[in-house]
């Protein structure tokens, strides 16, 4: 039996930067009443207070919630209030060859945009953030920049001849996540298979970047079984479907 959900955030439960639909909303609440759930996205904290944690009823049913921002290189649970268990955070050298880098490939790849909203390239501590746009483009010039993955493939691959000892994965509509390296989605994994004492067997991962070199891969490289969707759309038929299951238990 399943007994943890885990979920990507961008692409996956909600638009790229954006809230999540009341629907997906109260579907998350009916889930996390019946079962623990999981949120492994390439989002800061900041971001999941905004997108994910504001959107959800400030109840005792976020005991059975896990956060893992920025690819599972930090991780929180609930206890009254939000607590951080670790962060694998990068040092001033490595964010800064990081950074270097990233701005090279994006040169060197063709692919610096000339109208951009916000950071195109964002310190978060334990990872350095690309989006080719900015971190605050509006979404409908996002989805239309690269949907197939095959700039941010081209950026990729130049990437991994300036920094081969980073982990480098692509997610969200624009954006390129680069950490420690083994420190990805499938480490994040492992944290919640530890903390909770849960075998990987009893997982499901639902995620829209399941292709090599996107960031959810990992996860089912490590053996967890994996939904690949396209959006939100589909991840509330999931969502709807795993309730009525373990409603039926």
């Amino acid at each position: 039996m399943k007994k943890l959900i885990v979920f990507d955030l961008d692409g996956t439960l909600a638009p790229s930067k954006s809230s999540l639909a009341p629907q997906t909303a109260a579907l998350l609440r009916d889930l996390l009443a019946v079962t623990k759930v999981a949120v492994i996205s390439g989002g800061a904290w900041a971001q999941f207070e905004k997108q994910l944690l504001s959107d959800l009823p400030k109840d005792s049913l976020l005991a059975n919630l896990s956060l893992l921002p920025t690819c599972g290189t930090k991780f929180f649970q609930y206890d009254g209030k939000w607590e951080e268990l670790y962060s694998e955070d990068l040092t001033a050298e490595q964010r800064k060859k990081i950074i270097d880098s990233l701005d090279k490939a994006a040169e060197e790849a063709g692919y610096r945009a000339t109208k951009v909203w916000g950071k195109v390239v964002e310190d978060r501590g334990s990872q350095v953030t690309f989006s080719a746009l900015g971190q605050q483009a509006p979404l409908a010039e996002k989805e239309k920049w690269d949907p197939d993955f095959a700039k941010r493939k081209k950026i990729r691959a130049i990437l991994e001849t300036l920094i081969p000892e980073f982990s480098i994965r692509m997610g969200g509509a624009t954006s390129i996540d680069v950490t420690k390296p083994g420190i990805d989605k499938a480490y994040g994994i492992g944290k919640l298979r530890d903390t909770l004492h849960l075998s990987l067997r009893e997982m499901v991962y639902i995620g829209d970047a399941l292709f090599p070199g996107g960031n959810d891969y990992p996860v089912e490289q490590a053996g967890v079984v994996s939904i690949p969707v396209k959006g939100p759309g589909d991840t509330n038929l999931v969502i709807s479907t795993i309730v009525a299951c373990l409603g039926e238990k």
